[in-house]
């Protein structure tokens, strides 16, 4: 485990602040330029392709409750609860980061996709 204010943990809150207030500019910063992002809607080696649209979520974001923070050197772990204005209500979130030299290198984003689906293909039906 690393100490508070570690490079590893700055990197990673600044990020997750940052990309939840839809400060692309700040979040693409603390990520590395060999990038790799997973999560069940977007796949993307690109350092600001995951972030296309954050904009948009940003505006649906009511809160974030922090569950837990765990921090090395090379990996993080934040799980929390994304608390949103939409039909989905409370989405239960973790991500796993792997970052080198004080750099985000990877982000593995974990949720449960189901209800967010459902909402896009209503969206999806209704502009056809």
């Amino acid at each position: 485990m690393t100490t508070a204010g570690s490079p590893a943990q700055q990197a990673v809150q600044t990020y997750h602040r940052a990309r939840f207030q839809g400060d692309i500019h700040t979040a693409a910063q603390q990520l590395a330029d060999e990038f790799r992002f997973r999560s069940p809607f977007i796949e993307s080696d690109s350092p600001t392709g995951h972030l296309a649209g954050i904009e948009q979520l940003a505006q649906i974001i009511d809160r974030i409750d922090m569950i837990s923070e765990l921090y090395s050197d090379t990996d993080a772990v934040l799980i929390y609860d994304l608390h949103t204005k939409s039909p989905v209500g409370v989405q239960h979130t973790a991500e796993h980061f792997r970052l080198h030299d004080g750099r985000i290198t990877a982000i593995n984003l974990i949720f449960d996709a189901a209800p967010w689906k459902a909402i896009m293909a209503t969206t999806d039906l209704e502009t056809r």
